[in-house]
């Protein structure tokens, strides 16, 4: 299939990314800035044209599967990751963003069993317009929450080795509350679009099913990071270590629990 081919290729990209962002962090090479942007750019071009690829030839919106919600997740990660280097300005952000989306989108293309790959007649819990307004709305807060979280991880690992200067701290701090503040509402409206579907689909609001549990959870643990920020106005490593805590729960919420039993969300689990 044309569009799993344009995803391979867009793994190779992302690799060649990965090793020169880390080139231009070893080697302290300010030159390498423009040719690793524009290899991210080319990344998300890439994976964004799958999608769409698949989109236009299967006639269903690229989400009905692990493999198509991978590069949907990139998608995202390599956009959002676009926005916040060009305000926070700072390539170890970069070092460890593009990695993680080498790894998930080679996780896509070359571990998962090639039946997981192939679009697929939609089973019919999925034949129905909620499916762009649920997924949709959970993978974006679930990659703009993984961004804000690994702000949060990047905050803490430079406070606490002393490696960057009182900016950029600042910056990195200020950004991972926006981050983090920006996909919490996603993550809010998409839980609620999943409990309306899921009515739709099996009658009941919500059942308790393995990833609604995490999905709760995930939205408790973020909640937990704003209480704090905004109400308790805690700052710096304390609410850090809230947002570096989170972003574990949130790879639980998404892909964990998909290795560790099956439920209603059955099209989603790894077995």
């Amino acid at each position: 299939m044309l569009d799993q081919q344009v995803a391979t290729l867009a793994t190779y990209t992302l690799l060649c990314n990965t090793v020169a962002y880390w080139i231009q962090f070893l080697s302290k090479l300010s030159n390498l800035a423009k040719f690793n942007r524009f290899l991210t750019i080319c990344s998300g071009f890439l994976l964004a044209s799958s999608l769409s690829l698949r989109w236009y030839t299967e006639g269903y919106f690229p989400l009905s599967n692990l493999y198509e919600s991978l590069l949907f997740l990139s998608v995202c990660l390599v956009s959002g990751y676009l926005i916040i280097e060009k305000n926070v300005k700072s390539k170890i952000i970069g070092v460890l963003v593009s990695p993680l989306c080498f790894f998930i989108v080679a996780f896509a293309t070359f571990i998962l069993p090639n039946d997981m790959q192939k679009s697929l007649p939609l089973v019919p819990s999925l034949q129905s317009d909620w499916l762009m307004m649920h997924v949709s709305m959970m993978m974006l807060s679930y990659a703009v929450l993984m961004l804000g979280s690994l702000l949060c991880i990047f905050y803490y690992a430079i406070s606490k080795l002393q490696l960057g200067q009182q900016n950029l701290l600042t910056n990195l701090d200020i950004w991972s509350y926006r981050t983090i503040g920006l996909g919490f509402p996603f993550l809010t409206i998409g839980i609620i679009a999943g409990a309306v579907w899921a009515n739709e689909a099996w009658g009941t609001y919500w059942s308790w099913d393995p990833k609604e549990t995490w999905a709760l959870i995930t939205w408790l643990s973020f909640a937990t990071y704003l209480h704090a920020r905004i109400v308790k106005g805690w700052e710096g490593e304390k609410v850090a270590v809230i947002g570096s805590i989170s972003f574990v729960i949130v790879w639980v919420c998404y892909l964990g629990v998909n290795f560790l039993g099956k439920g209603l969300h059955s099209y989603g689990w790894v077995s």
